[in-house]
């Protein structure tokens, strides 16, 4: 039999990759700033408690996907419509590429970070036999949400900030402390703290410094702002 003569079978085009369904795309922390701006303003207008508005938010910086957002808002009126923003809203300057983290180590040795500094918008500290200590209450927020992600490891890493902001904190300890003391701020525009992490043999510890307070939040944020713009 003359192989060549024989008839070549065609080839089935390849399946196209599954997407994933709306609900199980992982959500951003714009998604997650979103919700949240529901929910402050949900607050503002009597519909939702402090106690609730408080658990609504713990849930929305421990969420995952969208699927696991949306649910957050369904019962508000903005969680159905584009929300409109309010008239007076806080100026933190528009949403950048958050680019490069910033990195505190401290190995066998101390770090401290405080004083008049700009805070980024995500900072990594890792502690090992040593000890890393961030104080906020004179810090310059140019972003209302600020992530740090603590790791200690037979070291410490304490984290300080002014009473009137809001402060969330999502970790574990292994043979060691993770302790994050829950802030509200009354205002619904003041900045946010997370911090995320974990400690082995060691102290991961963010609460606020007694005192500390930013003084009028709203010309402060702008005139920062304005500064760190050049203007």
């Amino acid at each position: 039999m003359d192989l060549e003569k024989q008839p070549q079978k065609p080839v089935a085009p390849a399946e196209p990759a599954a997407v994933p369904p709306g609900d199980a795309l992982r959500a951003s922390d714009a998604d997650r700033d979103r919700i949240a701006d529901i929910l402050r303003d949900a607050l503002a207008e009597g519909r939702l408690d402090a106690e609730e508005h408080s658990d609504r938010i713990d849930a929305v910086y421990r969420a995952k996907t969208l699927g696991e957002l949306e649910p957050i808002v369904r019962d508000l009126p903005a969680g159905a419509r584009p929300r409109r923003e309010p008239e007076s809203a806080y100026a933190y300057g528009p949403d950048e590429d958050p680019g490069p983290s910033d990195n505190l180590v401290a190995i066998f040795s101390s770090t401290t970070r405080k004083g008049r500094w700009r805070v980024g918008r995500r900072t990594n500290a890792f502690a090992l036999f040593g000890n890393i200590e961030i104080d906020l209450t004179e810090a310059l927020f140019a972003q209302r949400l600020t992530t740090i992600n603590a790791t200690s490891i037979f070291g410490n890493v304490e984290v300080r900030v002014p009473e009137n902001i809001s402060l969330r904190g999502s970790g574990t300890g292994i043979f060691g402390n993770f302790d994050v003391v829950t802030l509200e701020g009354a205002d619904p525009q003041a900045p946010v703290v997370v911090i995320n992490g974990y400690s082995v043999f060691g102290n991961v510890e963010a609460k606020p410094k007694r005192g500390k307070w930013i003084t009028d939040l709203q010309n402060h944020v702008q005139k920062q702002l304005r500064k760190h713009l050049g203007h």
